[in-house]
C-alpha cells in the first residue's frame, strides 16, 4: 500500500499513523513515549475553553518534548466561539503549533454543554467557532476532529467536513460512529470514504484520517483501504501500548515508524512511562494516572501469551493497589528479567 505524507499545514508528519487525543491518556509523559516510539503524530488530551481560560488544566497544554518528531497539537472543546478563540491564543502562548477543535466527543458531561459533538447539530455555530479559533490561530494550522454526525438519521460529517475545509481547516479527522453510538457497535469506515469523496468532489486535499476500531496493522489497513482516507488515528487500543502507533506505522511502511518490541522492552517502557508520569505529576497523582496503562499492559501481555492467568492476577493485585512507586519498579523490572530469560531459553 502506497501511502503518502501527511503534511497539516507547514508540518510534513514522520508517518501517517496519529495518536488521538484522549481525557487521562494523552498527557505529556504519554505523548512523549508515543512520538519517541514513532508516532506521527500524538495530540493532548481535551482542554476545555472555560476551564483553560479559568486557570485549570493549564498542564493538558505543557508538555512539548525538545526535538520531538511531531508538532506540539493542542485539543480544545467549548461552545462559545469568543472562549474558543482566547483559549486557542492562550494554547499558541504555551507553544501549540495545532489547534485542534473537538466536535466528536459524545460524552454527557460535554455534549450537555452544547460542546464536542452536540455542534454537529449546529453547524452555524459550529462555523463561527471554527472562523474564531482560525483568526486567535494566527496562521497556525487549524484542525478538526468529529463523528459522522448526532445520529443515524443526521449523518452529516460530509457537510461539516466541506464547510470547514472551505473555511480554511487544514485537517479533518472521522470517527466512524454517530454520538448516539458512543463506543458500541462497530465503526463505519466506510461511511468516512463518503467524507473523503465530498472533500476531492469539491477541489480540497486537506488530509482526512480515519479513526475508531483501529487496534493493529490489519484493521489500519482495512480501515484506509474502505474510506480511502490520508491516514489513520489509534484511540483507546493504544492505554498501555505508547508503542503501538509507532509499530502499526512501521508495519505498514517500513523505515516510518518502529520494528515490534520485544516482551521484555515493552515491560521496560511501562517503567520508563511510570516514571515520567510520577515526575510530571507527581507522585500520588502519577501513581493513580498510570494505573489505567499498567492494567493495559499487564491485560495484554496476557492475551499475547506472555503471561498466565495467575502471573496476571498476582501483577494486578500489586500494580493497581501499590502506593510504593519503587516497588512497583521493582516487581516491573523483575518481570523484565523474567521476559528477557524466556526470550533466550
Amino acid at each position: 500500500m502506497s501511502i503518502a505524507t501527511v503534511h497539516i499545514g507547514p508540518y510534513a508528519l514522520r508517518n501517517h499513523v496519529l495518536l488521538a487525543p484522549m481525557a487521562g491518556v494523552t498527557d505529556a509523559p504519554f505523548r512523549a513515549a508515543a512520538l519517541r516510539l514513532g508516532a506521527g503524530l500524538a495530540v493532548a488530551e481535551m482542554a476545555a475553553d472555560k476551564e483553560v481560560l479559568g486557570g485549570r488544566h493549564l498542564r493538558r497544554l505543557a508538555g512539548k518534548e525538545p526535538g520531538a518528531h511531531a508538532p506540539f497539537a493542542v485539543q480544545l472543546a467549548g461552545h462559545d466561539p469568543v472562549r474558543m478563540a482566547r483559549a486557542a491564543d492562550l494554547a499558541r502562548a504555551q507553544g501549540a503549533d495545532i489547534i485542534d477543535i473537538n466536535m466528536g466527543c459524545p460524552a454527557k458531561m460535554v455534549t450537555g454543554k452544547l460542546s464536542g459533538a452536540a455542534l454537529m447539530r449546529e453547524p452555524g455555530r459550529a462555523r463561527e467557532i471554527i472562523r474564531a479559533v482560525l483568526l486567535a490561530a494566527d496562521g497556525a494550522p487549524v484542525t478538526l476532529k468529529m463523528r459522522l454526525g448526532w445520529d443515524d438519521a443526521h449523518l452529516n460529517a460530509p457537510d461539516i467536513a466541506l464547510m470547514a475545509a472551505d473555511e480554511g481547516v487544514a485537517m479533518i479527522t472521522v470517527h466512524g460512529r454517530t454520538r448516539q453510538q458512543f463506543y458500541h457497535g462497530r465503526a463505519n469506515w466506510s461511511l468516512v470514504g463518503g467524507v473523503v469523496r465530498r472533500l476531492r468532489e469539491a477541489g480540497h486535499g486537506i488530509p482526512l484520517i480515519v479513526n475508531g476500531d483501529i487496534v493493529d496493522a490489519d484493521t489500519a489497513r482495512a480501515a484506509l483501504e474502505q474510506s480511502g482516507a490520508d491516514g489513520v488515528m489509534i484511540g483507546r487500543a493504544a492505554t498501555g501500548h505508547p508503542w503501538l502507533p509507532g509499530e502499526i506505522a512501521e508495519a505498514m511502511s517500513p523505515g516510518r515508524g518502529i520494528r515490534p518490541l520485544s516482551p521484555a522492552r515493552q515491560v521496560e517502557e511501562i517503567v520508563r512511562l511510570h516514571e515520567g508520569m510520577r515526575a510530571f505529576h507527581g507522585e500520588r497523582v502519577g501513581m493513580r494516572r498510570a494505573r489505567k496503562h499498567l492494567k493495559a499492559a499487564v491485560l495484554h501481555w496476557q492475551a499475547r501469551g506472555w503471561l498466565d492467568a495467575r502471573e496476571r492476577q498476582d501483577l494486578l493485585q500489586v500494580l493497581l493497589t501499590s502506593q510504593n512507586a519503587t516497588r512497583v519498579r521493582d516487581i516491573l523490572h523483575g518481570l523484565s528479567l523474567r521476559m528477557r530469560e524466556r526470550e533466550v531459553a
